[in-house]
């Protein structure tokens, strides 16, 4: 079997895996949308911690380092499965969710107003 990456594996696919995973270690039972989102809280803040007190130089160089970035990518694939198996409880498709909101961002943050500005649709 050839190695998943990004542009060989859909979305589809990943929410499969990750249900399987789930199901083969009869871990439905504790994966409701409660746990799920606090898990993947708990993981983005382990996430965060790989950048805790570092300029945003530092954080482009954390990545770029191969130790560092292994680790990294680890604590990333956490919050993704975590999320894929919040959608698959909740029954959200991801790909309609994430178009809908840019969607919806793009009017809250026009291109002639938001370019180059990291100010909140609020203050634009």
């Amino acid at each position: 079997m050839a190695a998943a990456t990004d542009s060989t594996t859909n979305l589809a696919e990943l929410k499969g895996r990750v249900l399987a995973f789930a199901r083969e270690r009869d871990w439905e039972q504790f994966h409701a949308p409660k746990n799920l989102s606090m898990a993947l809280a708990a993981e983005a803040g382990e996430l965060m911690e790989h950048f805790l007190w570092s300029t945003p130089e530092a954080s482009c160089a954390h990545v770029a380092d191969p130790v560092k970035r292994a680790k990294i990518a680890e604590e990333l694939a956490d919050v993704v499965i975590y999320a894929l198996e919040f959608a698959n409880v909740a029954q959200i498709d991801v790909a309609a969710a994430i178009e809908a909101k840019m969607a919806a961002n793009a009017l809250k943050y026009p291109v002639e107003k938001a370019k180059g500005r990291s100010d909140k649709y609020t203050e634009l």
